[in-house]
């Protein structure tokens, strides 16, 4: 078993960080998936791709692979880079484009 152990990144619907702080220990697939012939249904037969284990730091969801034995790949997050933005900056007289209606 290999696993990934990431902290996810916050999603396109929202724009706070909620959720996105954990670190998360995901397993590889070892199965390819299939589709049903019958019903058109995705599937595989690894169980192991439903598991989803969430941690507050990094080193607890190592710590707990090391424990059990679980090879794993840990995948650093990018730094988020902030510009700081002020509404007054849409009136400022050095503006490049000129604002108006």
């Amino acid at each position: 078993m290999k696993a990934r152990i990431y902290q996810p990144a916050k999603t396109a619907m929202q724009s706070g960080r909620a959720k996105s702080q954990q670190w998360i220990l995901e397993y590889e697939p070892t199965d390819r998936k299939q589709i049903d012939p019958l019903m058109g249904w995705t599937g595989s037969g690894d169980t192991m791709g439903q598991v989803r284990l969430n941690f507050e730091t990094e080193a607890d969801a190592v710590a707990y692979a090391d424990r059990h034995g679980i090879a794993h790949n840990v995948i650093k997050p990018k730094e988020r880079a902030v510009r700081p933005k002020a509404y007054a900056d849409n009136f400022a007289y050095k503006r490049k484009i000129p604002w108006s209606h």
